[in-house]
């Protein structure tokens, strides 16, 4: 899980609840009662809930470079298409997209969230970590946008140290024998 930051704007509240699900251990904060307060969703919700945010970790998977089969992106956009947006405009003539209902659900907040980040152009930065035992949600802010793992120092060292393993038949550099000084 990353050690950085949260993701800026609306990409936060995203990023939150894609994290609610721990992997690695199974725990779910949807589960407990001050997990679904932090979302606003009351516990017949859940299953709605959960739906939405496995839609959205399948593509931020996506936005990191990974195809898992029966990609979501179909899912997300059936899921978002009950949340319409309308255009506000302030008295500074600032545009700014909202959910079209008020009190807005969890769907219409994600959906003002997804449509503000596409149009400012950081949506595509939300990603999804390509450890199979992490798929911690983190925005990416390397200047290149391809960063792969939540942490260097853990998924992505993790993945380097397996990569050097298979290269090498599962010996590390302490194992191999060195022919020694010639007689």
């Amino acid at each position: 899980m990353s050690e950085k930051e949260s993701a800026p704007g609306g990409l936060a509240l995203i990023e939150a609840l894609v994290n609610t699900l721990d992997i690695e251990t199974g725990a779910d904060r949807l589960d407990t009662e001050d997990g679904r307060a932090a979302f606003g969703i009351a516990e017949q919700d859940v299953g709605d809930a959960r739906e939405l945010r496995e839609a959205l970790r399948t593509v931020c998977l996506a936005h990191a470079g990974h195809r898992p089969p029966g990609a979501a992106a179909p899912l997300l956009d059936r899921l978002l298409a009950g949340a319409p947006l309308r255009v506000t405009v302030d008295a500074a003539g600032a545009a700014a997209l909202r959910p079209a209902t008020e009190p807005a659900g969890l769907t219409a907040r994600i959906a003002a969230a997804i449509a503000t980040a596409a149009a400012d152009g950081t949506w595509a930065r939300l990603k999804a970590c390509e450890a199979e035992d992490c798929r911690w949600a983190y925005y990416d802010r390397s200047p290149a946008g391809r960063r792969r793992w939540c942490s260097m120092s853990v998924c992505g060292a993790r993945a380097k140290m397996r990569t050097y393993r298979a290269r090498h038949g599962g010996q590390g550099p302490s194992s191999r024998t060195s022919p020694g000084p010639p007689a």
